[in-house]
């Protein structure tokens, strides 16, 4: 889509035009029915929607970087030819997806994950008693090697194109209490190895933004209730067959791509796990 987009919003709309309650009038056609197809009708996107899109490919090409700062809503509209409360709408849907942040008096941010809001946005576990905290992690292995059909599969690989496995653990209150299992795309993560894991001292994915320019904006994940086996009980230091919250994570990035598979092992003994539902 043109970067000018024509604002509609305030226009009068011909007197013989219909008019709704529901806004549709202020939604301009994404794409034309094809002449003669059965059945076939127009799809419509509103102006804010067709805005955000052009924030997003924005933030997409780097155009502001994690931490950076976009600019106005005044300049933006008019940037876009369109108006302030438009740009203001497309944003607001931004920040509540957490890919931008506003602050009071300072203008609107590009999220990172150096954020502790945003770094309990993937950590869902929660101590049954006190404040949530992100715990210090351990490093057990770091290597590559070519995908497992399952998880190239995942990730939208060819099976046996090279992915990079990591495993670490997390302690909280000094007790091993989550164990993670990470795939990452080869190609997107070249440079990736255990001493530079063990040398950054922030959370992992502020790690792959900052050295590798991958963003997680979402995840999906499946939560279910499974045995400990063998591995997992030896290093979480639970006995064989203990109950385990097991986490399995696809995270994407931009454009609906997934670049992880994460599968996490969780003590819930003095442990829950805490999502909010609006």
């Amino acid at each position: 889509m043109n970067a000018n987009v024509r604002d509609t919003s305030n226009t009068t709309p011909p007197v013989d035009a219909p008019q709704r309650s529901d806004g549709a009038r202020d939604a301009v056609p994404a794409a034309q029915a094809l002449p003669g197809a059965a059945g076939a009708s127009p799809t419509f996107s509103p102006l804010y929607q067709q805005i955000k899109g052009l924030i997003t490919q924005s933030l997409q090409a780097g155009e502001w970087k994690p931490g950076e700062i976009i600019p106005s809503e005044v300049d933006l509209a008019s940037r876009y030819k369109v108006s302030q409360g438009t740009v203001r709408k497309a944003i607001d849907e931004l920040a509540a997806e957490n890919l931008l942040v506003r602050r009071q008096g300072r203008g609107t941010f590009v999220a990172t994950h150096h954020e502790d809001r945003v770094q309990f946005r993937f950590l869902r576990l929660a101590p049954d008693s006190g404040e949530p905290h992100h715990p210090p992690s351990r490093l057990i292995e770091c290597r590559r090697m070519r995908a497992p059909a399952e998880i190239a599969r995942q990730l939208e690989l060819r099976a046996g194109d090279g992915v990079i496995l990591i495993r670490r653990m997390m302690d909280f209150s000094d007790r091993p209490t989550v164990l993670d299992e990470i795939w990452l795309p080869g190609s997107l993560f070249r440079g990736l190895t255990a001493e530079k894991l063990n040398e950054y001292k922030g959370p992992m994915y502020g790690l792959f933004e900052d050295e590798f320019g991958t963003r997680m904006i979402r995840a999906v994940e499946k939560v279910r209730a499974v045995a400990a086996d063998d591995m997992t009980a030896d290093l979480l230091k639970v006995p064989k067959g203990f109950p385990l919250l097991s986490v399995e994570r696809v995270s994407f990035t931009y454009g609906d791509k997934p670049v992880e598979v994460r599968r996490g092992w969780y003590v819930t003994t003095e442990h829950h796990y805490q999502n909010e539902l609006s």
